[in-house]
Order: C-alpha cells, then structure tokens, then sequence
C-alpha cells in the first residue's frame, strides 16, 4: 500500500498511457525565493501559477508527485460551465453580484480555449456536452436549461433532443432526453493540464515535482517547507484540494475526499463509434450521483461515475463500472476493457467551494465537488487576482460560510456518506 504523502508516478489511466510531452522537473532542493508560491501542480494551481506569470510575477510552482497527478489528470475530461456553489451565492448576494457570477459561470470555458490556442496546447479539444434524463420526469429538467438559454439570448448552439432524436444520436434507448450544449465540450485532461504547465515553464516558473511539501512558516515572507529545501515568497496558495493535508489548524473537515472511477475501452470500429455518439459530445446524466461517458480521440468508450464516499474501495474497478456501462450498451458486453482507474473529488458538506487565508498571504482554494475542470480554470484566475490585490471576486468566495465535522476525517467521510444516500435513493424514484 502506497504510504500518504509518499512520491508518486502517475496513475496507470489512459491519460497517462497518451501523453504527449511527459513532465520530468527537478525536485526542490535547497532555497528559491519568489513572488508567489504554488503548491499543487493540478488545474488550480497550475492556472494560478500561468496567470500569474502572464501578469510578470515570479511564481514556483510545487508538486508532490507530477504535474496533473491528482483529479485534474484522471477526470472524465468533460468541459462544463459553471461550478457547485453558483445557485447558493446567487441566492446570497442577489442582484449586487448577478453579473460577476454569470461571467464566472462561462469564465472556465473561455480561458481553456483561450490558452489551448495561445500556447498551441495539443488536448484533444472538442465541443459539445449532453446532459441526458434517464427517467420521463427528468426530462423537465432539461427542458428548463434550454429555457435558460431562449431567455438569456444564448449566443453559442444548443438543443434540446425528445427520445426519439436522442435514441437516433446515441444509439440506445436508456436515456428519455437530452441537452446539449455546443459551448461546453471534452478534453484530454491530463494533455492539458501539461501543456498549461509548459506554458506557465515558458514564462519563467519555477516547477517542482516529487516535492512532497511538509509544513508551512508562516511570516512577512512564509515559507513552503519540503524534504530537501524550501520557498520563500511574499504570497502561497494552497491547490491541493482533496490530497492536501496542510494547514489543518484551519482547513481541517472542510473538504472530504470521494472516489471516482473510469474504464477506457479498447478502440471501437469507425461505425460503431459513430452509432454510439454521431456528435461526439461528452455525456453526463441528471442524477444526484453521475455517471459520464465519452469517446476519446482514438475512439475508445471513456466511462465512469459510481462516486465513493465513504473511503471504502471496490476491489475492481472494471467490475464496479463495467455493469453500470452494459446497462447504456449492451452490445459492447465483449468489447475488451484496456484501462481502469479512480481519482479522488474534493467534497464539501454544501458543496460550494471553500476559498480564503490561513493568514495574510496564505490563500486556498478546494472543494470542487466533482465540477472541477472548467471551474479550477476561472479559480486560478480569481487566486490570481487577490495575489495582486484586486479582492471583489475571491471575496464573493471567502465570504460564504461552511459547515465542519467533527472529529477525525474518516467519520466526517461517513457523514458524506450517509448525506449521499439520501440522494442516491432520490436518484431512483
């Protein structure tokens, strides 16, 4: 069993069999000092760190294992708009913030095609995302999405498919409906999570890996503390989301680790692949608890979901997912499965992102509860800007409140737990 906080390789995911430019940077020995330090190399440190060096800042970029290591190079690649938590600080802060919160519920997607262009990022890039009903009463739910978009004069395509339209673009007949949204789209996660670290490496950070960060001492210029040589800097931000252990004095029964899984097909047949997804979107259901699905770029079928909370892993993945995929497609019960892997989501008891300090110029941000790849992008920006002292945004973050467990992390996990049954029970009416 592999020990907390021990150096790691990458999962053995399909993301991490298809790399493009494998990361090999040194690890930390010895004193730097810069502006900014960065611990995490996932999608919001990453993006902290490239924001930052866009505006002329010396950033070093810490990582405990390789860059995209955690959630950010295992997740279904799916591009989506938004993140948890916009409804209740819509709810909260009312008109004085509706349009700060409407550019953050799109800011995600836009720096990702932003940066994939400027930086000729090679990420298997593509739009469109389907949200499918799985019940007749779930189609409701869709309907409104696409009255949002009639409503706000939605600029980008989008449609809204009955059975019938939705039978004919994916091939089965499980799902009663579906949205899709040509604005959002699919990734491979872990291509880009390098690439933007290439690009941030081309601006001058600093980047670190196996670089297991220890402790943090804190002062005028804090310190970022690993094995074998430290950082000093003016400002830290925390990204370690649900791997991190720091700073638990503050930070400690906010965020609860969940396990996601994914299995990767072996390549289907051109026919088959355009049978099962015409559009090649990415696909997600309505449930409370998802399971996703897409085709990668050599046609494999991607698909995952069955979220964990409690900390208790299934002995096989491929025998955990592989039933839940056969349910949408039968006909692929002898197709071979080539990958299995998980990853753990950060969760928060209300799901809405936890951002602050843990001093004057210490900041973190975790707790994307699942939405994390297009909303880890517009939080490395909102990091950013409260480095450099413009505050409205991360303010609109830091000012919500949430709630604690207490006690140890494994029982705040059961609570988690329990919580989702509830929704899981919901899922089946």
């Amino acid at each position: 069993m592999v020990k907390e906080n021990q150096k790691q390789e990458h999962a053995a995911s399909y993301y991490a069999a298809t790399v493009k430019e494998p990361t090999d940077y040194p690890p930390l020995a010895g004193r730097i000092t810069a502006d900014v330090c960065v611990v995490g190399a996932g999608f919001t440190g990453r993006s902290t760190a490239l924001a930052l060096a866009e505006r002329g800042y010396s950033v070093a970029l810490v990582e405990a294992n390789r860059v995209g290591w955690g959630a950010s190079g295992r997740n279904g690649g799916q591009v989506i708009n938004g993140m948890a938590g916009l409804a209740k600080m819509r709810r909260k802060y009312g008109a004085s913030a509706a349009a700060v919160l409407q550019d953050i519920q799109w800011r995600g997607n836009d720096i990702i095609r932003e940066r994939v262009e400027k930086y000729g990022i090679d990420c298997d890039l593509k739009d469109g995302f389907a949200e499918v009903a799985l019940k007749p009463r779930q189609f409701g739910i869709l309907e409104a999405y696409f009255e949002e978009r009639e409503k706000a004069d939605f600029q980008h395509r989008y449609e809204l498919w009955d059975r019938d339209r939705t039978r004919e673009m994916f091939g089965t007949d499980f799902y009663h409906g579906a949205f899709v949204c040509y604005r959002d789209g699919h990734v491979h996660p872990l291509n880009l999570c390098i690439g933007e670290a290439r690009a941030a490496h081309g601006l001058g950070v600093q980047i670190f890996e196996q670089s297991p960060v220890t402790h943090i001492e804190h002062g005028a210029r804090p310190r970022v503390v690993t094995a074998d040589g430290y950082v000093e800097a003016d400002n830290v931000v925390l990204a370690g989301n649900a791997y991190s252990r720091l700073e638990p004095k503050h930070l400690r029964n906010l965020v609860f680790p969940a396990s996601s899984y994914i299995i990767a097909t072996e390549p289907l047949a051109d026919e088959l692949a355009h049978e099962i997804n015409r559009d090649d979107v990415a696909v997600c259901d309505v449930n409370e608890v998802v399971d996703y699905w897409r085709l990668s770029a050599d046609k494999r079928l991607l698909y995952g979901g069955a979220c964990n909370y409690s900390g208790r892993e299934p002995r096989s993945i491929r025998s955990y997912i592989h039933p839940r995929m056969l349910r949408v497609y039968p006909r692929l019960r002898d197709t071979r499965i080539e990958y299995e892997w998980s990853g753990k989501i950060g969760i928060v008891l209300n799901r809405t992102l936890t951002v602050g300090r843990t001093g004057r110029n210490v900041y973190y941000c975790q707790g994307y509860s699942g939405h994390g790849v297009c909303a880890s992008h517009v939080m490395g920006e909102i990091m950013a800007d409260a480095v450099a002292g413009t505050m409205e945004r991360f303010d609109l973050f830091a000012g919500l409140k949430h709630l604690r467990t207490p006690g140890p992390r494994w029982l705040g996990n059961q609570v988690v737990a329990l919580g989702m049954l509830y929704y899981r029970l919901k899922d089946k009416l």
